[in-house]
């Protein structure tokens, strides 16, 4: 968020929003029980590394702050799933992977115009 700042941007308006939506979701897993709430986990983890690595081909090769930032985030993302995974967390049916993407897809969309 800094670095976007330092760029002279702003992070979405929907911001709180997402926030709200992200515990709700959270929260709902969790009353699934543990190996839902951890797959859920590893699945929004694997979305978000495919999400930075689209960013990160947008990204300058020159802007060297911001790609260290998003590989870092990356490297992170990649973790959580991967731990959530070891964890116990059961793999997701494929038609709610694909409603998360599809929910992903206007997020993103919707967050990038506001």
């Amino acid at each position: 968020e800094n670095r976007v700042h330092e760029l002279g941007e702003h992070t979405s308006f929907l911001k709180p929003f997402w926030y709200i939506g992200s515990f709700t979701l959270g929260a709902l897993a969790g009353a699934i029980g543990d190996k839902w709430n951890l797959g859920f986990l590893a699945e929004t983890e694997k979305q978000v590394v495919t999400h930075l690595e689209a960013h990160l081909d947008q990204i300058p090769d020159a802007d060297k702050r911001s790609r260290a930032i998003l590989e870092q985030m990356k490297t992170d993302e990649a973790k959580h799933a991967t731990t959530a995974i070891e964890s116990g967390g059961a793999e997701l049916p494929k038609p709610v992977k694909k409603a998360m993407t599809f929910m992903s897809k206007i997020m993103t969309k919707t967050a990038y115009y506001l």
